[in-house]
């Protein structure tokens, strides 16, 4: 076995392979870009090294770079996590050039996996069933719209050269083939150095059907059982579970049989996964990634095995157990939650972790690579943490999931957790058939912004602060008798006043006319009916009147943080603000278009004096992996540009603006 490796990636996969090595008593090396100098991938870590600049390219993607570290640190072997430098063949030869063990596929499988087209020919010719399609090297648009137009609408326009949902377009005809060709163009050169595109038949309801294969340098390959991967958005995953469900036992043995094939066509060994989409109980080969997949804990959770244990036992030469596969045992779901904000298409959030607070799953584990106080930067991925939930049955494990989701307490940015809570309670999840399009089809309903604290929360909060101030009224600062002229609960020389308060939930904010009564107040919410509420506090749990009526709350009082109140397994929070302040000014504000978040200008659709409909796309952005349209608020004709392509922008910098 190694006794040092270096880990050429960052964030969750880094320290998940880190705790994996200090278990096997092998000392990791870490590598760090500027941005990630005190990174909780460094933090864990023997030792670590710097590479570079915070973007990707000068840094992580540095191959020459990475292995000059690990030839200095002394380490025998060098793990790349996923994404990155996961695939790239030249790395891997690179590394054994250098005298040191990449810990994945041989690079020749990794070059003929890693072209789409490639990879097609060589399932075709080995038994194993694909997509109608078009995946030659005749690249011209004309050629790549007649293929279209033979393969017939909705086809699918994918990168050639890579994975994880970038450059990857659905069309559905053809007067929008040109300008998705353009945009998937765009996106893989950007993400992959290589603009070649292929086409396929855009299945209508597909699902993601995945089998993780093994295979060690003694030309053992076999399966460790299958994934569901459907629930996606942007094409990239959000919600996975193993073994997948609602496949007969037929279809199960036949992705096995044609996973292993495909890993034995090009010689594999180490981790790898073959993906399928499954329709109408027919499958067809997607892509082999040849690499370890970020939703690999579903399927240790069900097998009992640790998968970087293995990868690292297979690539110091080791070979696989007689008895492999094991058996899966129960269900185990994984739920990704990114700092982005579903409701405005996915766009990433950053900031500082002020707060966070993740409690793990009933009979699971949480992967994480950021830490309370941590900044989510624009330059990598937004992915927080992977929640995995295992249970004896399906629905134990969706229910611990989305426990676990209920118990998680995050501020500082913008998360998914509201959207992934309601995909695990979603009908169609529950029943165990969603489809890749299901997020899609259902936006209004499951990308809607989270719900408004109902009146009766706010109602709570204010008559808590009041019956809590009455009862530690204000003190002199030596600690001697009541000052009256520092209580905070409305006390006036003749008789209790009334006191504004501002409670902001979800968005919204509720103006509230309360006057203290006996352990509560008497309100009034935007000028509403009066209510009276009364409240007996207890620990975690407080019982409040409402008119008479008695309602057990489950709240969470985090100071100047606000309250957390969860209802019917949804938290809610609530923070009060100030009444008093002025109004912000909104004159303008749909007139002057800003950048969301720090990104890199990758088209600029307009110009100076043209018309534009509301709904238009006028700039797009590329920040944090993922393209973010600037979108025309309302109809007008623009002024003024404030970017040109390829220009970086910062957090608020001017982009558009539109004639008054």
């Amino acid at each position: 076995m190694f006794k040092t490796i270096l880990i050429a990636n960052r964030g969750e996969i880094a320290v998940r392979v880190i705790r994996t090595a200090r278990r096997l008593g092998i000392r990791s090396i870490a590598v760090f870009s500027e941005a990630d100098a005190v990174a909780l991938h460094v933090r864990e870590a023997d030792e670590a090294h710097p590479i570079g600049p915070a973007p990707a390219a000068q840094s992580y993607l540095r191959g020459d770079v990475i292995i000059d570290v690990a030839r200095r640190a002394g380490a025998q072997a060098i793990h790349p996590g996923y994404g990155f430098l996961s695939e790239n063949a030249d790395f891997a030869e690179a590394c054994a050039a250098a005298g040191m063990v990449f810990i994945g596929p041989p690079p020749a499988a990794i070059r003929a996996m890693g072209s789409k087209a490639e990879s097609k020919r060589l399932m075709v010719a080995a038994g194993v069933p694909t997509v109608p399609g078009y995946h030659g090297e005749d690249q011209g648009d004309a050629l790549l719209a007649a293929e279209a137009a033979r393969i017939g609408f909705p086809v699918l326009i994918k990168a050639s050269a890579g994975g994880g949902g970038k450059g990857m377009r659905p069309v559905f005809s053809p007067e929008t083939f040109a300008a998705e060709l353009a945009g998937a163009r765009r996106e893989a050169q950007a993400a992959f150095g290589d603009a070649r595109v292929l086409l396929e038949k855009y299945l209508q309801r597909p699902r993601h059907v995945e089998v993780q294969v093994f295979g060690d340098s003694h030309g053992r390959i076999t399966h460790l059982h299958t994934r569901d991967c459907s629930l996606q958005r942007r094409h990239q995953k959000v919600i996975e579970e193993a073994p997948a469900p609602g496949l007969s036992d037929a279809l199960r043995a036949q992705l096995h049989e044609a996973a292993e094939n495909a890993a034995r066509a090009v010689g594999y060994s180490n981790a790898g996964t073959v993906e399928f989409i499954v329709e109408d109980d027919q499958a067809y080969f997607l892509e082999m990634n040849t690499r370890l997949q970020v939703e690999h804990p579903v399927t240790e959770m069900i097998t009992g095995l640790d998968l970087v244990e293995w990868q690292l036992r297979v690539a110091a030469g080791e070979a696989l157990p007689a008895e492999w596969p094991p058996a899966a045992e129960g269900h185990a779901v994984e739920a990704r939650l990114y700092a982005e904000d579903p409701s405005e298409d996915f766009r990433p959030s950053i900031g500082r972790l002020g707060m966070l607070y993740l409690a793990a799953p009933v009979e699971g584990r949480i992967d994480y690579g950021v830490q309370q106080g941590d900044v989510v930067s624009s330059f990598y991925d937004p992915m927080l943490a992977k929640l995995i939930a295992w249970g004896e049955s399906r629905e134990a494990a969706l229910r611990h999931l989305h426990s676990s989701l209920t118990e998680a307490l995050i501020q500082g940015v913008t998360t998914n957790a509201t959207l992934l809570r309601r995909l695990l309670r979603d009908p169609v999840m529950q029943g165990g058939v969603p489809d890749t399009g299901h997020i899609a089809r259902n936006a209004a309903t499951l990308l809607r912004k989270p719900d408004p604290a109902p009146d009766w929360m706010v109602a709570c909060v204010i008559a808590g602060q009041l019956a809590e101030a009455a009862r530690h009224p204000g003190r002199d600062g030596a600690g001697g008798p009541e000052n009256i002229w520092q209580r905070g609960d409305a006390w006036r020389l003749f008789g209790s006043g009334e006191v504004i308060f501002l409670v902001e939930a979800g968005g919204t904010a509720r103006r509230v006319v309360a006057q203290p009564v006996p352990d509560g107040a008497r309100l009034s919410i935007d000028g509403g009916g009066s209510t009276e509420v009364t409240t007996r506090p207890g620990h975690g749990h407080a019982l409040f009147t409402i008119d008479g009526i008695a309602r057990s709350v489950r709240f969470t009082c985090m100071g100047e943080q606000g309250w957390r109140i969860i209802e019917d397994g949804e938290p809610y929070w609530l923070s009060l603000g100030d009444p008093y302040a002025p109004a912000g000014e909104a004159a303008g504000a749909d007139n002057r278009l800003a950048a969301p978040i720090p990104g890199r200008v990758v088209q600029v659709l307009v110009a100076p004096g043209d018309a534009v409909k509301r709904g238009d796309i006028l700039v797009i952005i590329e920040a944090m992996k993922t393209e973010l349209r600037i979108i025309a608020p309302r109809d007008g004709v623009v002024e003024g540009l404030g970017c040109a392509v390829g220009e970086s922008v910062e957090e608020g910098t001017e982009l558009v603006t539109l004639l008054t």
